[in-house]
């Protein structure tokens, strides 16, 4: 089950098609959906968790908590819509191309994919590319 949650002044225009995506993208990739719950939040709220939980003092447009267990995804992932916005001017791509780059960037952690070294990110920047092209289509 995917759930969306807002703490902010923010709503998905197509909730179901983001659902549906995000369980081929999983599907896809050989596991299934548990409880995936998405809380879009300003940065003040990110950024107090990112204080509390992971001692980093830093704006940052997602935070994941995995609860994944095996092949069944699970987890809280929290995005900030405002990071996502002065990320999207940032690198001059559309609002909602990069919010959904954001969601399904969570969704490859719960799968195991990192993004600490190059060869990673290059890894996790393939693999958001290809979930990218099957929403697309």
């Amino acid at each position: 089950m995917i759930v969306f949650n807002y703490e902010y002044d923010f709503q998905l225009i197509n909730e179901h098609i983001l659902e549906n995506w995000i369980h081929k993208v999983v599907s896809n990739n050989g596991f299934e959906i548990g409880e995936i719950n998405y809380i879009f939040c300003d940065d003040a709220y990110l950024y107090k968790l990112n204080m509390e939980f992971l001692q980093h003092d830093t704006l940052t447009d997602i935070i994941s908590f995995d609860n994944t267990m095996g092949k069944l995804l699970s987890g809280d992932i929290f995005i900030s819509v405002e990071r996502v916005k002065d990320n999207s001017n940032h690198f001059k791509v559309d609002f909602e191309e990069e919010l959904h780059r954001v969601m399904i960037h969570g969704i490859l952690h719960y799968m195991g994919l990192k993004d600490k070294s190059e060869s990673e990110k290059l890894q996790m920047r393939q693999a958001e590319n290809d979930a990218l092209m099957l929403l697309n289509n």
